[in-house]
């Protein structure tokens, strides 16, 4: 299941797709996926430790920590990772707020990179873990409930001791291309990576797969080169609807480069548009509303279902996102040499075809188990960000 690069230079450079004698690449036909017994397909094997508040991240976090010991004695399982964030207590008991939080954990509850979780409370916050959709059999507890923080790390841990043998009893399978859902995040200067990403996403739709595009304040301006694209009416008046909720509550102005910003997303149809968090049910290219900030935008197509992000970058550090691998593409050659142990791929490196090429061959090999320069790093816990949306109180 750890499946680590096996040659550190050649992924960094991104594996080239195989070819026959002719000339022409060889098609992929799928990846080594890890099917739930409900039929979901992930890529990863963690188990989880969610928080419905902030006041409960120090405890999930020392519940990580201190099982990552047990982990190890159990070689199919990527880790257990804690993913806290900032939120839950002074916020209002209504409204987009409290919506998106809970639309946010149901989301990574339900991910199929998670065999199992264990969710964390205080007792008294705005979020009461009685509010949350969870799958069933999914144990919880709260620290005024459990007597305090150290009986809840002691709980906690004995929690995630019976869950690992379970979670240990998987294996690799052969899935077609169809169940990989690609989540597509830019860090703002990433631009010119964009059209080798867009040409590598065309792909992965050919194959039947699933592009979840993101970042409505990046691609304002630019809006219609998506909604001339747009398989249904419907779907173009959704995207629509989303540009004015941010032109009617921001008021943001138009990015200089918003055509860059489109461009991860290829030139495939647009099946769907999704708010925030959203389930992403749909194949194909489908558009979600998120903030352009990466860490926000990729936490909500996690939510969402992406099993795979893809990154570009102009400098930014190592991407982990936990439970999903997270590829960094280095958007220029100086990029990557000044971070060259944070990428895992210099797209600069040749024409945009052929780069889309050699991104599509790495994210399935990613998907099938190849270790990211963020996993080989270890970063992933604190990438968690959940849209903020309303007043702290």
């Amino acid at each position: 299941m750890k499946t680590r690069r096996e040659d550190v230079a050649v992924a960094r450079a991104g594996a080239g797709p195989r070819e026959h004698e002719s000339g022409e690449v060889a098609a992929p036909v799928g990846f080594e996926g890890i099917v739930r017994p409900d039929g979901r397909v992930g890529t990863r094997n963690h188990i989880g430790i969610l928080t419905s508040v902030n006041c409960s991240a120090t405890v999930a976090k020392m519940i990580a920590s201190r099982s990552a010991a047990l982990a190890e004695e159990f070689p199919n399982v990527d880790g257990v990772v804690a993913l806290t964030h900032g939120t839950g207590c002074g916020m209002a008991a209504d409204g987009d707020g409290i919506r998106l939080l809970r639309r946010t954990l149901n989301g990574y509850a339900r991910h199929p990179n998670f065999a199992a979780l264990l969710v964390v409370g205080l007792g008294c916050e705005v979020a009461q873990l009685t509010g949350f959709d969870l799958p069933e059999g999914t144990p919880t507890m709260t620290i005024q409930e459990m007597g305090g923080t150290a009986a809840t790390v002691r709980h906690g841990v004995e929690v995630v001791r019976e869950l690992l043998p379970e979670a240990d009893r998987v294996e690799r399978t052969p899935v077609p291309v169809a169940e990989l859902v690609l989540g597509l995040a830019d860090t703002g200067t990433g631009g010119p990576a964009n059209p080798a990403l867009g040409a590598a996403v065309d792909l992965l739709v050919r194959h039947g797969g699933t592009a979840v595009l993101a970042g409505t304040p990046q691609v304002r301006g630019a809006e219609h080169l998506l909604a001339c694209r747009a398989a249904a009416p419907a779907v173009a008046e959704r995207l629509a609807g989303r540009i004015h909720w941010w032109e009617r509550h921001v008021g943001l102005p138009s990015p200089d480069t918003p055509e860059r910003a489109v461009a991860k997303g290829g030139t495939s149809p647009l099946t769907a548009v999704h708010e925030y968090a959203e389930p992403v049910t749909e194949r194909g290219l489908v558009f979600m509303d998120t903030p352009g900030q990466a860490a926000v935008s990729a936490t909500g197509q996690i939510a969402g279902g992406a099993t795979v992000m893809c990154v570009t970058t102009g400098g930014g550090p190592a991407d982990g996102r936990r439970p999903v691998p997270g590829l960094n593409l280095a958007a220029t050659r100086e990029a990557y040499r000044a971070m060259a142990e944070d990428m895992d791929l210099d797209v600069s490196a040749g024409e945009a075809a052929m780069m889309g090429e050699r991104i599509f061959r790495l994210v399935l090999e990613v998907a099938s188990g190849r270790r990211t320069a963020g996993e080989e790093l270890g970063p992933g816990d604190e990438e968690f960000a959940p849209w903020q949306i309303g007043a702290v109180m």
